[in-house]
Parts: C-alpha cells; structure tokens; sequence
C-alpha cells in the first residue's frame, strides 16, 4: 500500500475500533459503510450482505437521503459488476461504472455515479458481503478552464483500492463477531427459557399435585368433620392463588424484552407494573436522569433486574420491591431493594448459583460493570450494578 499520511492512519485507526466496537450486525454494517465513505473521500458508499436467493439479506448505503432511498426502489439483484465481487470476490475499480460492458443501467431515482471502487468482503473462501463506492470527491475545476473541458477528472486510485481492501479485511472480522454475538445472544434466550419452562412446570406440578391432594382429603371430610373440611378448603384456595402467582410470574419471563423498541427505561417500568399485579408484593420503578446506554449493557442491566425480582418474589417472601436506575456520575446504576428474608451473603457459596448470583457476576463484567450484593437474615437484600457511560 502507498504512504498514508498521518492523519489518515489515524483515521484508519479510528475506524477499525469503531467497527469492532459494535456488536449489532446492523450497526457493524451501517459503521462499515460510514468509515470507507470518510477515509475514501467518497460521495457514495454501500455495503450488501448477499442471501441464497439471488438478492441481498441487508443493504446498507451512505450518502443517499431516505426519500432517495425510497424512490430508488427494491433492492438490486446479484448481477453484473456486484455478481463478480461476490461470485468470484475480486476487487472491481472502474474509471465509469456506467461504461463497463456488465453495467445493467439502475432506477430512474438512483444517483449518477461514474467512478467505481468495489472490493469483495470474504472470511477465507467465504464471501460475506460487497463494499462499494462511488463518485471519489475531487476539487473543483479551475475557473481558467474552458466549460468544455469542465468534467469529473478524478478517480479512485491504486492506494485507494489497498485501503479499501484493509478495511474489508476487518470488516470480516466485525462482521463474524457481530454474527457470533447476535447467535450467543440468541442462544442464551433460548436457554433461558428451558430455564424458565424447566422452573415452571416443577413449580405447578407440586402445586396442582398438593391441590389435587388437598381437595380429595377435603372431599373425605365434608360429612364427618365439616369444620375440617373448611380448613382443608381455606388451602386449596392459598394453593391455587400460588400455582396462579407462578403461572403469572413465568409468562412475564417468557414475554421477549422490549428492549429493541422500547427501550431500558420503559421496559423496566412495563415489568414492574406487570410483576406489581401479578403478586401480593407491591413492586415500584423508579428512574432519575438516565439516558439511553449501548445495547449489551441496557441488555445485561434488564437480565439482572429479573434475576433479582425473581429472587425477592419467588424465594424472599418480600412484601415491597423497589427497581431504580439512576445517574451517577458518570455511570448508569441499576438497584433492586427488598424486605424479604434477606439471607448471609458470606454463606452462599453452594446456594449462589441458586440464587443466580454467578450469573448476574458474569453479566456486570461482562460489559465493565461492578455488582454489589447486601443483605443480612431477617434485613432484606439490596442487589446494586453498576455500569460506565449512564
């Protein structure tokens, strides 16, 4: 690769981390597109992921408005100049894209576009996308020029086309990380909920077994000890209010988290309000000055604020819960106070996994945060995380 100057290894620097920083796929394209853009000094850049159908999975562009978007239309189809990027991944630069044999003309709305920088994404033989770029900026003609003469002389170069080639390289990397994350992620709800659905039917069982149970031996005595027969009434109705309680309980688990949509904040609050009816403890929320925060600690912050309900409601008998997520300098931190039966921090080494407490460890290091457990018999427990960036 040619010499680039200083500010653009800085720049080039910039990039990369910015790229690896993200752990969306979407947000890994979209930062993809944006870096080639600046550091290729490009009116227009694109990046098409490739499905197994002859069309594109996702396609991300930069430099074209939403309202050219729109009237742009569908996507394009792998043919042409992109088919050879992504069929054979070979890098394509042309002095006019619109003067190459393979061009199939574009939608009346599409940008003009004349030179062309193309270089195939691939993580060994396996092509993961297209990134391409359009119309290289340049200055404008001199004013001593005759207007005849006034047309685009600028080209996307050798050095341009190294450097395209390096920020693919890491893109493929990015992108296999983002994928990684996304399938874990996927994978962890889906062991969550095995969890959930293991948890709740051993849960109603015993509880449908001792109704059951509880209602033969009520049936027994309604005619010799009618007063028996009472009480053993009295428990079928505590038994089925807790099978319900349970039933309650699982569901709002087993809901997905709105976090995509709605957010930390209004996600917290929804589960609160829920978890507050579906219980006999009453459940508040409550928020001060916390902005929106990356997705894997909005994500790790909403985990451990379910495993932590679910402590105080299923095992602390707690009459009052209270979640609050407030600012703190500057970090976000998330606490979930109870009245319950508390227990001896120093004594759970063997009932920790129980109580989920490895798991919300690992969720707080996992995005640099600190968790921070206290609680004492009889004094309740406060579960406190904190993350940076709030």
């Amino acid at each position: 690769m040619g010499m680039v100057p200083r500010t653009g290894l800085a720049a080039v620097s910039a990039a990369l981390l910015a790229m690896n920083r993200r752990l969306e796929v979407r947000d890994v394209l979209q930062t993809i597109v944006a870096s080639a853009r600046d550091l290729l000094d490009a009116e227009y850049a694109a990046l098409g992921v490739p499905d197994d159908q002859g069309g594109f999975a996702q396609f991300v562009v930069a430099g074209v408005s939403d309202e050219q978007w729109k009237a742009i239309g569908p996507l394009p189809r792998q043919h042409g100049i992109l088919a050879a990027m992504l069929q054979d991944a070979t890098p394509q630069r042309l002095a006019d894209v619109r003067r190459d044999p393979r061009f199939g003309g574009w939608p009346s709305a599409h940008p003009m576009m004349a030179d062309f920088l193309g270089m195939p994404i691939a993580d060994g033989e396996q092509v993961l996308g297209a990134l391409f770029l359009a119309n290289k900026r340049c200055s404008p003609p001199r004013e001593q020029s005759p207007p005849a003469s006034r047309e685009r002389t600028c080209a996307f170069t050798e050095d341009d086309e190294e450097l395209l080639r390096l920020l693919a390289q890491h893109a493929a990397i990015a992108l296999t990380n983002a994928r990684l994350y996304e399938r874990s992620r996927e994978l962890t709800i889906a062991e969550e909920r095995t969890r959930i659905a293991h948890e709740l039917h051993d849960a109603v069982a015993q509880k449908l077994f001792s109704l059951r149970l509880t209602a033969q031996a009520a049936t027994a005595l309604v005619d010799r000890d009618p007063a028996r027969a009472k009480a053993e009434l009295h428990e079928v109705a505590r038994l089925s209010g807790e099978a319900a309680d349970e039933l309650r309980a699982a569901v709002v688990e087993l809901r997905p988290a709105a976090l995509d949509e709605d957010g930390l904040v209004a996600t917290l609050r929804t589960q609160a309000q829920v978890l507050d009816r579906a219980h006999s403890a009453e459940v508040d929320f409550v928020c001060e000055g916390v902005r929106a925060l990356p997705a894997a600690q909005e994500e790790a912050l909403l985990r451990v604020a379910q495993e932590a309900l679910h402590n105080a409601l299923r095992h602390a008998d707690a009459g009052r819960v209270r979640v609050s997520l407030v600012r703190r300098g500057p970090s976000a931190v998330l606490t979930v106070t109870d009245d319950g039966r508390g227990f001896d921090p120093g004594a759970v080494r063997s009932a920790g996994r129980h109580l989920g407490l490895v798991s919300m460890r690992d969720r707080a290091s996992g995005v640099g945060g600190t968790l921070t457990v206290r609680s004492e018999p009889g004094k309740g427990t406060a579960v406190a995380l904190e993350v940076p960036g709030g």
